[in-house]
């Protein structure tokens, strides 16, 4: 087969060959003067070209408006539809030199802004040009009569429109003629790049969900011991210990997955819209990824123990979804939801039945949950408990604050300081003072079981603030021993109160 070369005719190369000069002028510069020449030239083509283009599209848009224009003059009414002043509802009536007069007033109050899409300085209009061509005829016939002024408008613009017709056919053949002479040579614009690489590699795969919990965990590993068989045994007694018990063997509980902000919102899908599903993972790769439907599972639980039934369904039936599609392969995704979308008299039953099953199997678990949670709490609770048979709790109650005159009396009041003793039973009044009414009335009764029983209605934590203020202001009393908590955990006593 013959290779056709004509095109690299169009290659226009400053070679020093077709290079003649005046001898007192260097070579090189002539070189650099016709290589500006070159892009000089045809950067003013180029602006040529882009010129003549501007002007014909104005010349388009000119033609027909003359020609609507010149139509409602001669009699033609409802013309147009435009937003050209022409075509305003208030001027669709008027037809001849009411309709000329109408629209001269019209593009002189109130004209358009719409323009050329040129770059030219001042460039008018289209309705300032439409109106310099009606105020140009309207001079050339208003010295005739009346009768014939009509006549003369419809004849003026018949010839503007004439030549604006004949202007616009020049202008594309010289359009024609300067892309011709452009084609003729190739420039650095017509340079395609035929064997550019488009790959793009792919992106990397989304990661695991954060805590994901995989079938086999990373701490649980199995340890291998190497035993030797020697000669000489050791005695029992150099017997090596044995092992004890390592930190894997006490499991400390793991953080849960958690739902990413992609899952959050694939979570909110309604229930049964696969095609809404599908879509979504689609679009959002990161769905599809380990640890995801066990993410939305402790969603769920979490869910249904707060009390949104709703959501927590949801969540079962999206990580079921996801639980499917790994199941079925690597291209599970798509038989899945082709599967579901397509209505499977199989597929969907089963679906259905497992996400009904796996929800009621949660809401049990988290009522469970929520009960094992609640009589845990209210086992917590401080009960005064003898150390032994021999021990006795009594309760010293107060009658009432100090008297004024306070006499001290007694073997063992000797040195004793009244201010201080004083002191002392205010303290022990303010303290049973401060106390609830149900555990005042209880220390008046003086019996362990009836103070036991306001301390088990109690938090931890304020009975234990009780039992150390009485034990503190000697209200409450014992020998021989000391009092524990439900627990066991003895309190030691300090002595017998006064």
């Amino acid at each position: 087969m013959p290779l056709n070369y004509s095109k690299w005719d169009q290659l226009e190369l400053s070679d020093d060959s077709d290079i003649e000069g005046h001898p007192n002028v260097d070579k090189r510069s002539l070189i650099r003067w016709k290589q500006r020449d070159i892009h000089e030239k045809r950067e003013v083509r180029k602006h040529k070209i882009d010129a003549l283009k501007a002007e014909i599209a104005c010349n388009n848009t000119l033609q027909p408006r003359l020609k609507r224009i010149k139509e409602r003059i001669a009699g033609a009414t409802g013309l147009g539809t435009g937003d050209w002043a022409e075509d305003a509802e208030a001027g669709k009536t008027q037809t001849g030199l009411a309709f000329f007069q109408y629209l001269v007033d019209r593009l002189q109050t109130s004209p358009s802004s719409a323009a050329p899409p040129t770059n030219a300085k001042d460039q008018p209009t289209y309705d300032a040009m439409v109106l310099s061509l009606l105020l140009q005829i309207y001079d050339s016939v208003k010295a005739l009569p009346k009768d014939e002024q009509e006549k003369g408008v419809l004849e003026g613009m018949e010839k503007h429109i004439k030549q604006l017709r004949e202007h616009t056919r020049k202008l594309g053949s010289d359009l024609d003629a300067e892309v011709k002479e452009q084609n003729k040579h190739i420039t650095s614009d017509d340079i395609k790049e035929g064997w550019e690489n488009k790959y793009v590699p792919p992106k990397p795969a989304p990661p695991p969900i954060k805590n994901a919990i995989t079938e086999v965990p990373k701490n649980k590993t199995t340890k291998t011991t190497t035993t030797y068989e020697v000669l000489n045994q050791p005695a029992s007694s150099s017997s090596a210990p044995a092992p004890s018990a390592s930190a894997d063997d006490d499991d400390e509980p793991e953080d849960l997955p958690e739902l990413t902000p992609s899952l959050a919102r694939f979570s909110r899908l309604p229930l049964w819209n696969y095609a809404q599903s599908f879509s979504f993972i689609q679009e959002n790769r990161d769905v599809v990824v380990p640890g995801a439907s066990d993410a939305l599972l402790v969603a769920a639980f979490q869910a249904q123990s707060d009390g949104n039934t709703a959501f927590a369904k949801q969540c079962v039936h999206q990580s079921l979804l996801l639980q499917y599609c790994d199941k079925l392969g690597k291209d599970g995704v798509r038989v899945f939801f082709q599967k579901m979308i397509a209505g499977d008299k199989r597929a969907v039953p089963i679906f259905v039945k497992d996400v009904e099953d796996t929800y009621a199997h949660l809401v049990t678990r988290a009522a469970a949950a929520a009960a094992e949670s609640s009589s845990s709490a209210q086992k917590e609770q401080i009960q005064l408990v003898p150390e032994n048979a021999d021990s006795t709790i009594s309760f010293n109650v107060p009658d009432g604050p100090p008297p004024e005159n306070l006499i001290l009396e007694g073997p063992e009041t000797e040195g004793l300081d009244v201010e201080e003793v004083r002191k002392a039973l205010m303290m022990r009044w303010t303290v049973f003072e401060g106390f609830s009414p149900e555990l005042k009335d209880a220390l008046r009764e003086g019996t362990l079981e009836s103070v036991n029983k306001v301390l088990g209605q109690m938090d931890v934590a304020e009975a234990e603030d009780v039992v150390s203020k009485l034990d503190l202001v000697g209200i409450m009393s014992f020998a021989e021993g000391g009092i524990r908590d439900e627990t066991g955990q003895a309190q030691e006593a300090e002595g017998e109160d006064d």
